[in-house]
Order: structure tokens, then C-alpha cells, then sequence
């Protein structure tokens, strides 16, 4: 994997590559600690970009027998209803990614995923296998169009769906609704307490409570009470009651406050459907970086919406999207953060799909649709951060790669290869240690040769014919772990030395030779 750091004190990346090996690459720093997934797949339109899978040799036979392979074999093609496989590989490329998916997921974590009737009854079935049965949460649709929506076929179609799974039905919380800007509006008083505003006490309905309340003129107040008898009381005792006087009696009002969240019910509600900043908006992506997204993007409103029915109270936990596209989902991260002082984290991952030819994004520069998804990333990040300071926007980004050695051969010193730096050294092998890379890294230098420290309890030095003096003083900062390469040594006798040093001043640490 090859690294791009764009911020040394980070806790957040960016990945470009496809995402079945970016997934494989990090399912063991990462295991069970993702919060959310969202990802938005090829819906299978019979326009959409396949990934390079390589399903079985019988379906590369078929694959050559109806010339839909390059001449490198690569399958980057759209995948045509008139192919005989057209449901199948589609199935294949998400039961892949979904099964390693399954194994990021927190035990309360959850995935959402969007679709259209093109693919939904197949990824149920898909997701009920991976996921079991037992765990599935829902599925919420989403209102895409107005006006008709499609102009073809025998009925309109105007929705997509959310499939929700979970890794533990019997782990997670109930998904809480997002309230909408107009409902928020009635809360405009505020206490030590929170928002609230003051509701009446007396209602018409059936379901209320007759019994007498006494006002500050000593009156007895007979009707029909929203709340219970001893709701009231102790809302009396604590000063959350007024009494108004009126031209006809007394008003008996209380403090209405703010609930955490109505259950998910739908995706969006009644009056969200009608608001246009919850369908596939290009215009939003547009104003950040500048061009329109050859595929509409799932709005921001939307995600967050998603992000904060689970992760609301969990300011540190991760999100993830592994078909990241025009990278929403970072921006509704971060937008979160802005909002409530969250730090909650996001691992994108993208693969390097071009851009059309003579489209308005190549020729604005964005070659890729990463280019667009890591540009918006910055500049969303910049204007939040113009607003709130405080507030870390930087991510590292990494861009998956062939592994960092070359093939064994007898008669090669060298065991890495010449392109590779200390930074895809040092990452490449956190992987394969199974720890985490989004933490903050610091170059040094120890008596002239560079070293980085990585969270301040791993360190690293690739640098050639290393003296002992080095050694001796990275063991005496007995780091968790220490990482080196062959070339460290001028040779082996000064490789075992190195080694009984560790042993003598760090007995605790893990040294890893590349």
C-alpha cells in the first residue's frame, strides 16, 4: 500500500484501489471496530462499473468467449442484462465485499445499503446469509423524484431503498429519527436543561387524565391533562410548570422538551419528502468542488441523517463507505463533528475509476472520480474549519498497491522494492502487524539516521548500515514495537548484536525485520 500524508495528526483516510483488497488489507487492524457502513453499490443497471473479480475459471471462459475481457484480461466494463451472467457476477462482486465487511462491524454496528429494485431482493437474500436472518433491521425506502418519476414503463418509479442489517440485532440501540429543521423550530427556549418550548397541559383527547390541579389563586382546576397526575407533581416541584392567566381561567402549560429521537421508521418522514436536499443532488457537490458527478450523489442531509441515527451519542466512533464516490459520507462526518464536538472517524475507500472523456470533471483536472472525492474532502474540510477552528479536517491518504517485497530470489541482496519509502514501509507493516494506521507519525532523527514514531509507541528505521548506538537508543525508549529492514545491518554479526540489545534494554518490545 502506498501513502500520500496529507496530515501527521490524523485519525481519519482516504483509500484508492479497489475495495475488496483494501478490505482484506485492513480487516485485521480494523476488526470489529466499525460503528456504521454505508456504502452505495452499482445499482446493476446494465451501466454500471464492474470491479476486477475474478469469480471462477469458467466464468473467465465465458467472459473470453463473448470478448467482454480486455486484452489484460480486466473486467472493467459495464455489466449488460444481455450477458448470461448479468445477475450472478453482480451478486458475486457484493457477497465479497459483504462477507469481509461483516468482520469491520462493531458487535452494535450496523450497515446500510443503498439499492433499487434492479438488485433488492437479491442482496436480501445476500444479506441474510452473511448477516443470518436474525439480524436485519429493515428496509427503509427513499423518495428520489417528483413529478411522475419515471417516464417509462407501467407505473412510476420514484424510490430507492436502505437495506439495514446489524451484526447483533440484540446489541444495538433502536435507530433514532432525525428531527427536521421546522419541528426544531418550536424548541426556541433553552434552559441548563436543553431546548424546550411550553405546551398545554389540557387536551381534547380520550387518552388524557381527569384530576384537579391548583392554581397559584388557590382555584381548582378540573380536565382533561395530557400528562399523568404524577408526572405533573413532580413537574410542579421542579419548576417545570407555568400557570397563565386568561381573560376565561387559567392556562396550565409545561416544559415540552427535545426527545433523544423518534425510532427510525422510514428513512425520511412526511415533510422530508417534499424537500429536495434529500434526493440525488449534483448541484451540492458542485458548489464544493466546481463540476458535476457523472452519478448522482447521495445528498449530505441524507447521511447525516443515516450517521446520527447510530452514532449520535458515540463521538468517537468509525464510519466507513467502501464505495465512496464523490465522498459524501466524509463530508456528513465532519459536518456531525461541527455540529455536536464529535471526533467520530471515516475510512473511504474508492477505486481509481476515470472520468469520462470530454466530461466537465476531466476538464476541470479530476482524471478520477478519487480526485473528486479526496477534493471535496479538502475543500468541505476547509469550510468547516473556517468556522469551527478547533475542529481537526486533515486525512491521510493511502492508494493500494502490490506488496511492498520482491519475489525470493536466490540471487537478490535486496529483498524490497527500489520505489518504495519509509512511509510504505512503515504502513505496509502496521497492516500486516494488525494495527491500526490512522494515527499521528513523526520523523525524527537519531544521530543522523531518520526514524519514525508512529503514536508515540512504535518506531521504525529503514535507514542503511545503521551503527549500534542507534539500536541501543530506539530499545532504551522501549517502544511497543520496533520496526527495521535487512539493510539496517552491515552484516549479520552486527544483526545479532542488535538483536541482544533489544533483548538486554527492551525485553518487552517486538522487533519486526523486513
Amino acid at each position: 500500500m502506498k501513502t500520500a500524508a496529507t496530515s501527521t495528526l490524523q485519525a481519519t483516510f482516504y483509500i484508492e484501489g479497489d475495495n475488496l483488497d483494501a478490505l482484506k488489507l485492513l480487516q485485521t487492524s480494523y476488526l470489529g471496530k466499525v460503528k456504521l457502513i454505508y456504502i452505495d453499490p452499482p445499482y446493476n443497471t446494465g451501466n454500471d462499473f464492474i470491479y476486477r473479480d475474478d469469480f471462477t475459471q469458467d466464468a473467465d471462459d465465458f467472459d473470453k468467449a463473448a470478448q467482454v475481457t480486455d486484452a489484460e484480461g480486466n473486467r472493467l466494463i459495464a455489466n449488460r442484462e444481455s450477458r448470461g451472467r448479468f445477475h450472478s457476477d453482480w451478486c458475486a462482486m457484493i457477497y465479497a465485499r459483504l462477507l469481509i465487511a461483516k468482520n469491520f462491524l462493531a458487535p452494535d454496528g450496523v450497515i446500510f445499503i443503498s439499492i433499487d429494485d434492479h438488485e433488492q431482493a437479491n442482496l436480501k437474500k445476500i444479506c441474510d446469509e452473511v448477516f443470518g436472518e436474525k439480524n436485519f433491521v429493515g428496509l427503509f425506502f427513499r423518495k428520489t423524484k417528483s413529478g411522475g418519476g419515471s417516464a417509462s414503463g407501467t407505473c412510476a418509479v420514484e424510490h430507492d431503498y436502505i437495506l439495514v442489517f446489524t451484526k447483533d440485532l440484540g446489541c444495538i440501540k433502536p435507530l433514532t429519527q432525525r428531527f427536521n429543521e421546522n419541528y426544531l423550530k418550536r424548541y426556541s427556549e433553552r434552559d441548563e436543561h436543553g431546548v424546550y418550548f411550553w405546551d398545554t397541559m389540557q387536551r381534547s383527547s380520550t387518552k388524557t387524565r381527569p384530576y384537579k390541579i391548583i392554581a397559584p389563586d388557590g382555584t381548582e382546576l378540573s380536565g382533561k391533562w395530557f400528562r399523568s397526575e404524577e408526572t405533573c407533581k413532580r413537574d410542579l416541584a421542579a419548576g417545570e410548570v407555568r400557570f397563565l392567566k386568561k381573560a376565561d381561567g387559567w392556562s396550565v402549560q409545561f416544559k415540552q422538551r427535545l426527545a433523544d429521537g423518534k425510532k427510525l421508521r422510514t428513512i425520511l418522514d412526511e415533510e422530508d419528502l417534499t424537500d429536495n436536499r434529500y434526493r440525488s443532488l449534483s448541484e451540492e457537490l458542485t458548489k464544493i468542488v466546481g463540476v458535476s458527478f457523472g452519478h448522482p450523489p447521495k445528498p449530505l442531509v441524507l447521511m447525516e441523517t443515516l450517521i446520527n441515527s447510530v452514532c449520535k451519542n458515540d463521538f468517537d466512533s468509525i464510519v466507513m463507505d467502501f464505495f465512496s464516490g464523490s465522498a459524501t459520507t466524509a463530508q456528513a462526518v465532519m459536518e456531525l463533528n461541527a455540529q455536536d464536538g464529535g471526533k467520530r472517524k471515516f475510512i473511504m475507500i474508492q477505486i481509481d475509476e476515470p472520468t469520462p472523456d470530454n466530461s466537465e470533471a476531466r476538464r476541470a483536472g479530476f482524471l478520477t472520480i478519487c480526485d473528486i472525492g479526496k477534493e471535496r474532502i479538502h475543500r468541505a474540510g476547509d469550510k468547516i474549519q473556517a468556522e469551527y477552528p478547533e475542529l481537526d479536517t486533515g486525512f491521510r491518504v493511502f492508494k493500494v498497491d502490490s506488496s511492498n517485497f520482491l519475489p525470493p530470489m536466490p540471487s537478490l541482496i535486496e529483498n524490497i522494492k527500489p520505489d518504495r519509502d519509509a512511509w510504505d514501509l512503515l504502513f505496509g507493516t502496521l497492516l500486516k502487524c494488525g494495527q491500526s494506521i490512522q494515527l499521528g507519525v513523526k520523523e525524527e532523527t537519531i544521530d543522523g539516521y531518520r526514524v519514525l514514531n508512529y503514536g508515540s509507541d512504535i518506531l521504525a528505521c529503514f535507514e542503511c548500515n545503521v551503527p549500534a548506538a542507534v539500536f541501543k537508543q530506539l530499545a532504551e525508549r522501549k517502544p511497543r514495537f520496533i520496526f527495521l529492514r535487512d539493510s539496517c545491518f552491515a552484516s549479520s554479526a552486527d544483526k545479532l548484536n542488535a538483536l541482544e540489545c533489544f533483548k538486554c534494554f527492551a525485553p518487552n518490545t517486538t522487533v519486526k525485520i523486513l
